[in-house]
């Protein structure tokens, strides 16, 4: 090269693709593409800003710190609203609970759930340990059977307090649920004497519930009835803790019988030990 003439060492300019793409108006463009349209793939871009695919993905991983994030399924969308009870309701337990350390002792908890004769394991039920190399295994879709019952169970932060499986064609409303909760009361005073007088209920805002006829009865016994926030599923301790687990140990299992599903899912529940029903109450009150 010098033999020719030149004088320094470095590369002069050349036309075509800049030798590094990864410059602050690439970074720049891929910011706006991805917010006019969050499901651009990656390709898309690449050929969109004229730059490689690696250089997109640094981009976006690196410099603009995004990640692919799937919609989250919920039963419902809430309301602003109920948004705001929400937060009041919470808000207001975590004032109560501060003010009353012991407050957390004298709740009873209680939700109805529905056990099925056969309920397909889950995906992750079904993991196996298997050598390098060997053929993944395959399983069918099943669904779960027609057959179902359900439970209504109670339990506090030292175990199960009461439970009632109610009769096949038994719908759970104002009336039955009223007489459950006559027993519930009764079965109190038997087994959580230091409770039996300033116990409080939290259950969910089912129909069944929040009946006028249920509230007046529960006002007649001195019962304080805990707010629950409307359809929010992760704030009901029933969902996260006693119905999961029994649920989880019932899946695969095939039952002969209406004996066989309440004797698996009484053990199920006798199971769960103490110190659950407490990391239960604990976790609850920091969701």
């Amino acid at each position: 090269m010098f033999s020719e003439g030149r004088t320094i060492a470095e590369d002069e300019d050349r036309s075509g693709r800049p030798s590094t793409t990864r410059t602050s108006d690439n970074t720049a463009r891929v910011r706006e593409l991805v917010r006019s349209d969050r499901r651009l793939t990656v390709n898309m871009i690449a050929d969109e800003v004229n730059v490689n695919r690696e250089a997109v993905r640094w981009i976006l991983t690196e410099e603009l710190g995004m990640r692919k994030i799937c919609a989250k399924i919920v039963p419902r969308n809430l309301t602003q609203q109920q948004r705001d009870a929400r937060v009041s309701i919470s808000a207001e337990l975590l004032e109560q609970v501060e003010a009353d350390p012991d407050l957390m002792e004298q709740v009873i908890i209680g939700d109805e759930s529905r056990f099925f004769q056969y309920d397909p394991e889950t995906k992750r039920q079904s993991l196996e340990r298997h050598s390098k190399g060997s053929p993944r295994l395959k399983k069918t879709r099943v669904s779960k059977s027609k057959l179902k019952f359900m439970l209504v169970c109670f339990f506090d932060s030292v175990g199960i307090v009461h439970k009632k499986w109610v009769p096949a064609g038994q719908t759970v409303n104002q009336y039955y649920y009223k007489d459950i909760l006559e027993r519930l009361r009764k079965r109190v005073m038997r087994v959580r004497p230091n409770i039996a007088t300033n116990w409080m209920l939290l259950h969910d805002n089912a129909p069944a519930h929040a009946a006028f006829s249920v509230a007046q009865f529960l006002t007649s016994k001195g019962i304080t009835v805990m707010p629950q926030p409307p359809y929010s599923p992760d704030l009901a301790p029933c969902d996260f803790l006693s119905f999961k687990k029994t649920k989880s140990a019932m899946k695969g299992h095939h039952f002969q019988s209406t004996e066989d599903i309440q004797r698996s899912v009484t053990q199920a529940l006798n199971d769960i030990h103490q110190a659950a029903f407490q990391e239960c109450y604990k976790q609850w009150q920091h969701r």
